[in-house]
Formats: structure tokens, C-alpha cells, sequence
């Protein structure tokens, strides 16, 4: 990819959504990933299969992936994430019968003995064994493999993480086979010298062009400021979810992600080229807002336009 275009993956439908209070209708999942696509996402995290009793919000994953469009007609690459071999059994059986289907299968393998625990039961041993058997599981049936180093960068029961702890996570994913992996800020704590930093070190030991991406949480505000920190150090592929919702139920304090209106602000008045048209994610934002009857976070998703034009700035 050159190095002047970005790519953002759009998350919403399902870390954007998961942490919401009100259970929101499969029919206006759809019409959020519809709106998406609509915005110029290619890859959209379209759900998870996880445990209902403990993420409520998801428990209509199978039902909103057999409602996407069929593969054939559809622009975007379907990403569902899977905690375990049980939720990747189930993104491959959705496959069948002539259904959509996802495209892609999301590994998350915690940074942390004490947040892996609490996120999906396991210590990182226990998840690099599960991670590898996801990998394979999802590889054979064809699916693409991607991996999430969760609290990359800090962990709400452990504190700072040592980066070549992660480094080493991130080279035994890809040993496993992993097809892209992603360095996650799952509770907003990182600066971006860290981000820049710990970017550059596994661009550094990985293969050369291997595919990275970065996902980044808003907590304290830093979230735009650590993706351009992410884009200098060489990444070039960022989650976003739009009007900055989200948040992982298991991390005490964690706030949204960071915003697909930001990134696509950030990125396109900084000369670099990105794949989201921001009027209609401004839209979709408002129709959302609507959806889980609130305001959005995004501070882009409420500014005014920008630049006006000479007859509206007369009239101010």
C-alpha cells in the first residue's frame, strides 16, 4: 500500500455497539454495516461469537451475518471475532448452505495473564495454544486468520506492559499463522511516543511487508494523536468505530474507540489518503445517534463542516 493511503476498518457493529446499555435490533445492525459500506468501509467488524449471557449486545451475530448481502454483491470484507474454537466453529458453519458468511475471523490473544482471565478465561500459554488452533481451524475452511494483541500497551490489572513481551506475542502469532495482527490500546492508556515506538519494533522483527494494524481507544482524548504517531512509525491499517463508540466490558474504565470521523478527518487534512468519505460518515453518524438514543462521542461527528465556503463564511 503507498504510503500516502491509509486504510480504516470500521468496527461499530461490534466493539461500537457491544457496550451499549439498549439491545439494539438486527435489522438496524444491518442497516449500520449497510451505511458503512455506504461510507467507503471495505472491512467491517460486523459482529461476535461470543458467549450470550455475557455479551448480550452480540447474541445476534448468526442472525445479522445470514441478513449481510450475498458475497458476490457486496463490497466489503464481513470480519466476525471469535474468543475460542467455539466461535470460529460457528463463523465457519455460517458459511454454509449458501449463506455469506464472513470473510474474516478475529483471534484476540490478551497481553496479560490477569485481563485474559477475566476477558476469555485463559493465561497468555493458554491463549497462544487456542490462538494456534483458531488459526488453523479458520485457514482450512478458508477464512482469513487475523489476531489482536489485546493491552498491547497497558493492562487495567497489571499495568504497563513490556514491550518486548508484545513483540514476542506478535512473532509467535505469526509463526502460528497469523495473516495480519493487530496492536490494541484496549483501555485508552497509551502516548504516542509508546505507540510509535512499539509500532516500529515489530515492523522491524516482523517479515518484511507483513500487515499490521493498530487499534485505539479514546479514554484520555489521546486517540488521533497515537494513530498519527502509528502512521509515522509505518502502519498503515487503523479500526475505527464511528462516533467514537465502544468499550470492552471487562476493562474497568475503558472508553470508546477512536472515532472513524476523526481518523478520516486527521488523515485527509493531513494530506494522506484514506478510503472513508467523511459527509456520509457524518450522516451515519446522526442516523446512529438516533439508533442507541444519545449524542456520539465523536467530537468530528459534531463540529461544523470544515472548510466552508466563501458564501458561508460571509453569512456567519
Amino acid at each position: 500500500m503507498p504510503s500516502d493511503t491509509v486504510e480504516i476498518v470500521e468496527v461499530a457493529p461490534r466493539d461500537g455497539l457491544q457496550n451499549e446499555g439498549c439491545l439494539v435490533a438486527t435489522h438496524d445492525k444491518i442497516g449500520l454495516i449497510a451505511r458503512c459500506a455506504a461510507m467507503g468501509a471495505r472491512r467491517i467488524e460486523v459482529g461476535s461469537f461470543v458467549n450470550p449471557q455475557r455479551v448480550p449486545q452480540m447474541a445476534d451475530t448468526a442472525e445479522v451475518i445470514a441478513g449481510l448481502p450475498p458475497r458476490g454483491h457486496r463490497s466489503y470484507s464481513a470480519i466476525a471475532l471469535c474468543l475460542n474454537i467455539r466461535g470460529v466453529a460457528r463463523a465457519i458453519a455460517g458459511r454454509a448452505d449458501g449463506m455469506a458468511g464472513a470473510d474474516e475471523v478475529g483471534c484476540v490473544l490478551v497481553a496479560t495473564d490477569s485481563f485474559g482471565l477475566r476477558n476469555q478465561g485463559q493465561t497468555v500459554a493458554d491463549g497462544l495454544r487456542a490462538t494456534a488452533e483458531m488459526i488453523r481451524l479458520a485457514t482450512a475452511d478458508g477464512l482469513c486468520a487475523q489476531v489482536t494483541i489485546a493491552a498491547a500497551f497497558g493492562c487495567p490489572f497489571e499495568g504497563e506492559v513490556d514491550p518486548a513481551h508484545v513483540v514476542d506475542l506478535v512473532l509467535r502469532t505469526i509463526d502460528a499463522g497469523a495473516q495480519e495482527v493487530a496492536l490494541a490500546d484496549t483501555i485508552g492508556v497509551a502516548v504516542p511516543r509508546q505507540v510509535g515506538d512499539l509500532c516500529a519494533r515489530v515492523i522491524d522483527r516482523a517479515p518484511p511487508d507483513f500487515p499490521f494494524r493498530v487499534h485505539l481507544h479514546d479514554t484520555r482524548g489521546l486517540g488521533p494523536a497515537n494513530a498519527w504517531a502509528a502512521y509515522q512509525a509505518g502502519i498503515r491499517t487503523f479500526d475505527a468505530a464511528l462516533g467514537g463508540l465502544g468499550g470492552c466490558p471487562y476493562a474497568p474504565g475503558a472508553a470508546g474507540n477512536v472515532a472513524t470521523e476523526e481518523l478520516a478527518y486527521l488523515f485527509g487534512h493531513s494530506g494522506v489518503s484514506n478510503n472513508i468519505d467523511l459527509a456520509a460518515a457524518r450522516a451515519a453518524n446522526q442516523w446512529l445517534a438516533g439508533i442507541v438514543g444519545r449524542s456520539l462521542p465523536s467530537r468530528v461527528g459534531r463540529a461544523n463542516d470544515f472548510p466552508q465556503s466563501v458564501e458561508q463564511r460571509a453569512t456567519a
